[in-house]
């Protein structure tokens, strides 16, 4: 039986049932002729991700990347270090004194996996700072995903690579020059090594790298751009057809991009609010709001947290229509995503 099979036969009630309808729908608006961002909080490339969300990309079913700036190098680090990564199969029941021991190896744990700084982090730091240094000389700028694409193109780091690099989504979104949102880039390790070299004048101009506020702007014009009405088929169109099967005039009128949420925090509520900006601070009232909703969580529903909110209040801040299709699963996204994937890709 396939994954695709085996979860719609078994997952028919309460929070598993939440995992199909979500794929489904997020198939019909590709269908319909949609685009999908799929955001990336936690440290889903650590998670190794990349397996599946690789092949999304590769596959069209991915149009667009908000991630924080662990992600984007962690898959990398990944990439080029995996043989030397450490799995510890108890990690909830080590001391302080264990957690010293690691440090001292240099190992920098992530729940189960400890990511080895030499072979990792100061690998991927050599070539990024070579080009830190040459776009500084010659008084260029790129975001910080704009640096790793080319590095990854460049096949600099290929002799390095110890995984499948069809396994690797950042490489498969170089090759497709897919477009990617790092905001608050600087909370991650290469961005405090960038900080570093600035302090050091290594770097001389700090914004060689670009900014955050620089992101929205490029977000906006991208959306602007991109976002386009549409008619989706599914469901709840087809609930409202006639007696003699004809649609009626209820049929969802929807935007053109959805947005899949894995995790909470910025990596999400960042490019979100894309929509509400177009609309109430530019005046673009005819941009379409986010056509698609799903949020993976294991925040409990709250409100007064971004994580925990439930989508329909973000119809209060102009996010997402009325008639948005919106999906909450709640459940470890290491768990989940993959299945989702697996589900929409057919496997």
């Amino acid at each position: 039986m396939k994954i695709s099979e085996f979860i719609k036969h078994h997952y028919r009630h309460f929070n598993a049932a939440s995992v199909v309808d979500a794929a489904e729908a997020y198939n019909r608006h590709i269908d319909a002729g949609g685009q999908m961002m799929v955001t990336l909080a936690g440290a889903m490339s650590t998670a190794e991700l990349g397996i599946s969300l690789a092949e999304m990309i590769r596959k069209g079913k991915v149009h667009a990347i908000s991630c924080t700036g662990a992600n984007l190098e962690e898959d990398i680090f990944n990439l080029v270090a995996h043989d030397h990564y450490v799995r510890i199969p108890d990690w909830r029941d080590l001391s302080p004194k264990q957690e010293q021991e690691l440090h001292d190896r240099h190992m920098n744990r992530v729940t189960d996996t400890c990511i080895p700084e030499e072979e990792a982090i100061r690998r991927l730091e050599d070539a990024v700072l070579d080009e830190w240094t040459r776009a500084d000389k010659a008084g260029e700028r790129y975001f910080p995903h704009e640096f790793f694409y080319r590095i990854l193109l460049s096949g600099r780091l290929k002799k390095f690579y110890q995984i499948d690099p069809k396994d690797s989504w950042l490489l498969a979104a170089a090759q497709k020059t897919l477009p990617i949102v790092v905001p608050g880039w600087e909370d991650s390790t290469l961005g405090n090594i960038y900080a570093a070299h600035c302090i050091e004048k290594d770097v001389k101009n700090v914004h060689t790298v670009r900014s955050g506020v620089e992101y929205m702007t490029m977000l906006a014009e991208w959306y602007t751009k991109t976002a386009k009405p549409m008619k989706l088929a599914g469901a709840r169109a087809d609930e409202s057809k006639g007696q003699r099967g004809e649609k009626t005039s209820s049929s969802i009128s929807v935007g053109s991009i959805g947005f899949f949420q894995i995790g909470g925090g910025i990596a999400g509520d960042f490019p979100i609010c894309v929509v509400p900006m177009l609309h109430q601070d530019l005046r673009r009232t005819k941009v379409p709001l986010w056509g698609y909703f799903c949020q993976i969580s294991d925040a409990p529903t709250s409100y007064g947290g971004y994580s925990g909110a439930i989508p329909n209040e973000k119809i209060t801040w102009g996010k997402l229509a009325i008639d948005t299709p919106k999906f909450v699963i709640e459940s470890d996204a290491s768990i989940v995503a993959p299945l989702v994937f697996a589900h929409v890709l057919g496997w």
